[in-house]
């Protein structure tokens, strides 16, 4: 038994004001699945249902917000956000959620992957320094730069002690939001975020997966191009942080990160290392190929077939 492999909507949903059409075209590049992403317009949704219920393709899972809210014609994930000081923002973020596990659950997609919001400083943002420093010594890994290393652990300490009032207010959303997963039979994939500021704090997974009621209704979604960014940075050791998150992986966004950092890129052009990465697969994870729209057809078949490669390679698919 292997895993989905899925096609994100990401890489062609801006071209398409027909969803039918829009899965039809990932339908004919040989993906038996696809993920609905957080840029599916009101418009598309009539032919996505038509494409479902004629069977053509499947939808392996969904991505915050989806359908975007009304109005909204750009993807738009971190539209409203659980850490928002604001109730009346974190109050949209609880519906417009709702609204996309009724729509999970109409689509029969297994997976909500959803961004859990991040923290805001009142002057500064520490990350700021730490990109200029980075870009002003790209060939020096991170762990090697000692000065890079002293404003890193400043900026990371400056980082957690404005965290926890923002980190809480996602607790309390996500527990206002689990029970009517679970009703729905939809999984809240908790994605890992490419940004120094965005929340979880990446050793703050598993404490959180350990706070949701029984049964959990979520799990970990892990991101292979936001990983490599925050290893670039030297927030994340990639492998490590796997190892760690290993028991709790519902699925993956898999793209590479060329050399000059751009993610969302072909699988096996960049820097990102797919061979390790394969070897935490496991049959009932969902596979999923997260996309630029600058991609061309061929680049998205390439990547296919490297994927595909690996999981006939991979230790835990054996």
């Amino acid at each position: 038994m292997k895993p989905l492999l899925a096609l994100s909507t990401s890489w062609n949903s801006f071209r398409h004001t027909d969803g039918y059409a829009m899965l039809r075209e990932i339908a004919d590049l040989g993906f038996t699945h696809a993920e609905l992403s957080h840029g599916i317009r009101i418009v598309l949704v009539p032919g996505i249902l038509q494409a479902v219920d004629e069977g053509f393709i499947k939808i392996s899972s969904t991505h915050n917000f989806c359908p975007l809210p009304p109005g909204i014609m750009m993807p738009a994930p971190n539209l409203f956000e659980p850490s928002a000081q604001r109730d009346e923002e974190r109050e949209q973020w609880l519906r417009q959620t709702k609204r996309s596990l009724d729509f999970a659950a109409q689509v029969k997609s297994r997976v909500l992957v959803c961004h859990l919001g991040s923290v805001r400083f009142f002057w500064l943002n520490p990350a700021r320094k730490l990109k200029a420093l980075r870009e002003a010594n790209p060939g020096v890994p991170a762990a090697e730069d000692l000065a890079y290393q002293a404003v890193l652990r400043k900026a990371v300490a400056k980082l957690r002690k404005r965290a926890p009032d923002f980190w809480q207010r996602v607790k309390d959303s996500i527990n206002a939001v689990h029970a009517y997963a679970n009703e729905r039979g939809v999984r809240l994939g908790f994605e890992n975020r490419e940004k120094f500021e965005e929340l979880p704090i990446d050793d703050e997974f598993n404490a959180l997966l350990d706070s949701l009621p029984t049964p959990a209704a979520g799990g970990y979604w892990h991101d292979t191009g936001h990983a490599h960014i925050k290893e670039n940075l030297g927030l994340l050791n990639h492998r490590a942080h796997l190892e760690k998150m290993a028991p709790r992986l519902l699925g993956f966004h898999l793209h590479d990160v060329s050399n000059e950092g751009r993610d969302h890129q072909p699988v096996g052009s960049g820097k990102v290392d797919f061979k390790m990465i394969s070897s935490f697969w496991r049959p009932e994870h969902l596979l999923t190929l997260e996309f630029s729209p600058r991609l061309t057809v061929d680049e998205v078949r390439w990547s296919k077939e490297r994927i595909e490669k690996l999981m006939a390679e991979a230790p835990g698919l054996a």
